[in-house]
């Protein structure tokens, strides 16, 4: 991509969102205001904005997949399936409520995301928020059965393994959110995107000045224990056009399992059907051997331009719309620990970190940062920047860096990792690891607005970024790493 950086405007709030009438999302998001009546739009989650302020409605579920504590090898596939039914029935129902009518695939007939009961197309521009959740609580019902039947059939009854506790989370509600931004200090935007911002998001609430953002918190000085090398693997910004929709962490098996666009570097294969043996074979783009895969949902431009997946699985057909934006650059950096040495992290460690489905899941598992180059001493968790000029977006994924010495994966893909305490110190029970960092940094184009690939109800908010890394280096170059780290060395 050519550097245009002397071709911006001086600020780029001039620049972010010229285009207000283009779609991103594939449809119109459902535009209330906070008087709206509470039978029409539900109350949960509700906007605590003035009387006159808008906002966007989506739709909140229990997130299934997190609630998962043991999911036996045996039922895998079934788990697999079922959540990625949940999510396709989610999307299904939020097209309902907006009368965006996204197209969640095939894989979902019969007992999959709207079968039999009204979900598809146009049908629902006009339903009511009642009727959609109640025939959203019924497939729901029928799909989370059918995940619980599979876990006590693998022979990992009720106690231990979460199936019981499953049963509860069928239910799901409406919930406003703000589009309004808290000033108006970056009127020019605001004046593009207005109130409502684009149809889908982002609003002009979801962008900040990252020169107004605040200083981020300095990290725990380096003891004399601590480990302060670093260890970088060079695997290029895909280069070679490595995407897919799959998630083979969270819905392994199951083609367009994440419902979104991921942006691959490191192993050449990794998609869906991807083992461990299948990645150990295969090609990297690493420079050093290293056949890690690293990913993260791609970045669009809204550019009124069609991109090659606006009627593809991951694409268009699941809300997620404009031209893939390649990175200008991607730096995978493994730090050490302020507060002890680091041990080698166990071959095939799969680690997710953020979330996405924070927009209504809450914060606790948010982990992104957007910042601009030469203000990455800020950073913002729930804003795109507002980049001055010359400066590029960046993103930055810092991983968990502690593990529980046990396996390379949990049933929710989270337990098995941790963040270190304030102090630098790994909690009870685990261990400290090299920590990776991803940097992506992405040369906007001036005069458009731009967002992650998001599931449709989750508004392609900023916060529901995150990035997935499965460890794939050879042994030799494993212990390299944490030689290096552990010396003090930059390698």
């Amino acid at each position: 991509m050519m550097r245009q950086a002397h071709k911006r405007s001086k600020l780029r709030t001039r620049a972010v969102v010229a285009a207000a009438a283009l779609l991103l999302g594939g449809g119109g998001t459902a535009i209330v205001t906070n008087h709206a009546s509470a039978g029409s739009a539900g109350s949960a989650g509700r906007s605590e904005q003035q009387n006159t302020a808008p906002a966007a409605m989506t739709i909140s579920c229990p997130d299934v997949g997190d609630r998962l504590q043991n999911v036996p090898a045996a039922a895998q596939p079934a788990v697999s399936q079922g959540l990625s039914q949940l999510d396709a029935q989610v999307a299904r129902a939020y097209g309902r409520l907006t009368g965006a009518g996204h197209d969640t695939g095939g894989h979902d007939s019969g007992h999959g995301a709207g079968g039999g009961h009204g979900s598809s197309g146009q049908d629902g521009a006009d339903a009511g928020a009642g009727a959609v959740l109640g025939d959203l609580q019924q497939q729901r019902t029928e799909t989370i059965g059918r995940i619980s039947d599979s876990v006590r059939a693998a022979g990992n009854g009720p106690a231990g393994s979460g199936a019981d506790g499953l049963t509860g989370l069928s239910r799901c509600t409406t919930r406003e959110v703000s589009t309004a931004a808290a000033d108006d200090s970056s009127r020019p935007l605001s004046s593009r995107l207005g109130d409502r911002g684009m149809p889908g998001g982002p609003s002009r609430a979801d962008f900040a000045d990252i020169r107004k953002a605040p200083a981020a918190k300095r990290t725990p000085a380096t003891g004399r224990a601590g480990s302060t090398g670093t260890f970088t693997t060079v695997c290029g910004r895909n280069e070679n056009g490595h995407f897919n929709p799959d998630n083979v962490i969270v819905t392994p098996g199951v083609r367009n399992g994440a419902h979104h666009m991921h942006d691959y570097v490191g192993n050449k294969s990794t998609d869906a059907f991807s083992t461990d043996a299948s990645l150990a074979a295969a090609g990297t783009t690493c420079t050093n051997g290293d056949k890690s895969t690293h990913y993260w949902p791609v970045l669009r431009v809204l550019n009124g331009k069609a991109a090659p997946d606006a009627k593809a699985p991951g694409g268009g057909n699941d809300g997620n719309m404009g031209t893939v934006l390649r990175p200008s650059s991607v730096t995978l950096q493994f730090r050490g620990s302020p507060v002890t040495k680091v041990t080698a992290m166990p071959r095939f460690l799969r680690i997710i970190t953020g979330d996405a489905k924070a927009l209504t899941n809450g914060l606790a598992n948010a982990n992104a940062s957007w910042s601009c180059t030469g203000f990455e001493n800020r950073q913002l968790k729930d804003k795109y920047p507002i980049c001055p000029d010359g400066s590029d977006v960046v993103r930055t994924f810092a991983f968990q860096n502690c593990w529980d010495g046990r396996g390379t994966d949990s049933a929710n893909h989270r337990t098995h990792v941790a963040f270190a305490r304030a102090d630098g110190s790994c909690p009870r029970g685990f261990r400290a690891v090299p920590q990776l960092v991803q940097r992506i940094t992405y040369d906007v184009p001036a005069g458009v607005p731009f967002a992650v690939d998001s599931f449709p109800e989750q508004l392609h908010k900023p916060v529901t970024d995150h990035g997935d890394f499965i460890n794939v280096m050879p042994d030799a170059l494993m212990a390299k790493a944490v030689s290096c780290i552990n010396s003090g060395r930059t390698c």
